[in-house]
């Protein structure tokens, strides 16, 4: 049976994984920075009358756009790491498959050997041996036939076949 589509489709599942749960990143990235945009725009049109109520909101901002950030940032690197360990884990698995798929094969093939060597020594010392054996006896049996009984067998030889009987 070979393997190499079950492991191809196993690596292609894998990548698939890694390409959604980036596209998942890339998807709340895109939310939280368009919320973000769309709260910095509310912020600047309602509180730009005055600077010091601008000023005011930005610092009282700021912390929290810096943990998004960060929280962002975090979650980035530990999706990345997690998709870095599934694929030295997809590919020690491919590796490693692809190791006992080579020793069975080997393993195959050395029995393989082994039974056409097995059979190819009880053709010689079996089947040969009585073939030879059937021959001298039949080889006997026709000489002794012939020496003994071969005067009744030509007068028989002689007789018309049965089907010539019937025209």
């Amino acid at each position: 049976m070979d393997y190499l589509p079950i492991f191809v489709g196993v690596t292609a599942a894998a990548v698939v994984i890694q390409a959604g749960i980036l596209v998942a990143l890339f998807v709340a990235v895109k939310k939280s920075t368009s919320r973000m945009e769309a709260l910095a725009t509310e912020v600047k049109t309602k509180v730009m009358p005055t600077v010091d109520t601008a000023q005011s909101m930005l610092v009282e901002w700021r912390p929290k756009f810096d943990t998004i950030a960060s929280n962002v940032s975090e979650t980035t690197t530990v999706v990345r790491a997690q998709v870095e360990r599934l694929d030295a884990t997809v590919t020690d698995i491919v590796d490693r498959t692809r190791l006992q798929v080579i020793r069975a094969d080997e393993l195959l093939n050395r029995t393989m050997d082994r039974i056409e060597e097995t059979s190819d020594v009880v053709h010689r010392t079996v089947v040969s041996p009585i073939r030879q054996l059937s021959g001298l006896v039949q080889g006997l049996t026709a000489g002794l036939d012939f020496l003994l009984g071969g005067k009744r067998r030509r007068g028989h030889d002689v007789s018309v076949p049965q089907d010539e009987m019937f025209i």
